[in-house]
């Protein structure tokens, strides 16, 4: 006999499913890709917002305020400055230089933004994304997967199957529009359970003064600075900018700026992703707040599990079964980009260029979806060994992706003199340094610098200088910065 927590979760399944269902009119490549770039502002915004909030934010930002109290700010102000940023100078360009070039995908855009008649860079670049997205989603379905045992009494690897096979099946049928579509449901979904239940568990304490008392009884700090010292100004700052920095990066993300129709709506997308971001951030911080008080006189067994221990002794059974779908919700529309994303690189930038002929869209739209079936199956490979490191696999695949890419992007944009030697060495240091940062750091000093911060202005050197030292062998482009490629990806003049 299923209870209400796991009707709950098929219910929400089948809403997805018939959402999903409605972007099915995809016929050829772009349509999968990008859409078609046919989405409005609104839509693209919580794409974008969406594709990046996981289950983190109902885990990780609530364990963190609960443990360690508001030095957690930092975090989210990285976030918050770093996707702005990434709305202000990135999306607009990206958006209007990859539809000149007729670019589909971040590697193709690469290749001929840089004129590069080898392929390494396309190759390259779309190698890393695979590797890092891959990783991503396994990390992904293994959080799923432990949400599905603790809370809906689901045997772990029966939710992790089904899961995966809901989304492949969505993707593969309506491709970007599909997961814009559930994207933006999720999105809306999300920032309305998050809301609610701080909302009513703060009504359940007496006040701030409540919270104040208990943090300070156990030592939890409630200022953005726990003292005015260089230390904390450095942690602080490290802790905002290994992730805000990021964002430059993560194709999963930057990639839905290309299917906006109307470039000159960005702003709005803009306005409305980051104060959508700010409400669900904030109300993240809010629960693990909240849960300093709530869960005074409780042992807490597990930190991250406090948004679902709340929602269950908060609200009956069947309305806590919605609320929990919210955590789903976060999980799948990060997966679900992420696997378009991965699939995107295997069939257009991989098994395109290995075809050295003229593909037709109806068949590369057909390797596509075979595509996401192989990432999918071989993330949820990954995810049954059942990995116990969820979160450093996260912040690893976030760094790679931000140190190999983040550097890249920022210079092909605004660097009118970058060329394809200095991008293929900023790629591998960045990329390297971020994979090897752990061995290296307690080499240079006792103080544990996060990866992103070397990697990535390495890497931008890298571009920067290797660029300089070759301009010789290479032809700067013209003003426009668009490069002499058609867009056809065929004809160099």
């Amino acid at each position: 006999m299923l209870n209400w927590l796991q009707l709950s979760f098929i219910g929400y399944f089948v809403v997805l499913m018939v959402i999903g269902l409605l972007g099915r009119k995809q016929t050829n490549d772009v349509d999968f890709i990008v859409g078609g770039r046919r989405s409005n502002f609104w839509l693209t915004a919580l794409n974008a917002h969406a594709s990046d909030m996981s289950a983190w934010v109902f885990m990780a930002i609530p364990a963190g305020f609960f443990l360690q109290g508001m030095p957690n700010m930092w975090l989210i102000i990285g976030l918050v400055v770093g996707m702005f940023l990434n709305w202000r100078f990135i999306a607009k360009k990206l958006r209007v230089q990859t539809e000149q070039l007729g670019c589909c995908t971040l590697s193709t855009f690469f290749e001929r933004r840089f004129q590069d008649r080898s392929h390494i860079i396309r190759t390259l670049t779309a190698l890393i994304s695979v590797f890092f997205l891959t990783a991503y989603v396994s990390s992904g379905l293994i959080a799923m997967g432990n949400l599905f045992e603790y809370v809906f009494d689901v045997d772990y690897y029966i939710g992790l199957v089904v899961a995966a096979g809901v989304v492949a099946t969505y993707i593969c049928v309506g491709g970007f529009q599909a997961v814009a579509r559930t994207d933006f449901f999720q999105g809306m979904f999300l920032l309305a359970v998050i809301l609610i239940v701080p909302v009513v568990a703060y009504s359940k304490i007496a006040g701030w003064g409540a919270i104040e008392t208990v943090a300070q009884h156990k030592q939890i700090s409630l200022a953005l600075l726990p003292d005015i010292s260089w230390s904390s100004m450095l942690a602080a700052f490290a802790l905002a900018a290994s992730w805000g920095l990021g964002y430059f990066g993560q194709p999963h993300i930057i990639t839905k700026f290309m299917g906006i129709k109307n470039p000159d709506e960005i702003v709005k997308s803009q306005y409305f992703g980051i104060t959508w971001q700010i409400l669900v951030l904030g109300a993240g911080a809010m629960v693990g707040l909240v849960g300093i008080v709530f869960f005074n006189q409780e042992d807490v067994v597990n930190p991250e599990m406090i948004f679902m221990q709340m929602s269950q002794e908060l609200f009956v059974p069947h309305f806590a079964g919605v609320i929990l779908c919210g955590v789903l919700a976060a999980s799948m529309s990060t997966i679900a980009s992420q696997i378009l994303v991965c699939a995107s690189a295997l069939s257009e930038d991989l098994y395109k260029e290995m075809r050295k002929e003229a593909v037709t869209s109806s068949h590369l739209l057909k390797v596509s979806r075979l595509s996401v079936a192989l990432v999918s199956a071989i993330a949820l490979c990954i995810a049954l060994v059942k990995s116990a490191t969820v979160m450093e696999v996260v912040f690893y695949a976030w760094t790679g992706l931000g140190c190999s890419f983040g550097p890249l992007v920022i210079m092909s944009l605004y660097s009118r003199h970058a060329n394809r030697y200095g991008a293929i060495a900023g790629v591998c240091v960045g990329g390297g340094l971020a994979a090897t940062w752990s061995l290296i750091n307690p080499y240079l000093t006792s103080y544990p610098i996060p990866a992103m911060l070397p990697a990535f202005f390495l890497s931008l050197a890298t571009i920067y200088v290797v660029s300089y030292a070759t301009r010789q062998s290479y032809a700067p482009l013209p003003q426009n910065g668009v490069g002499s490629m058609d867009a056809s990806g065929q004809t160099w003049t």
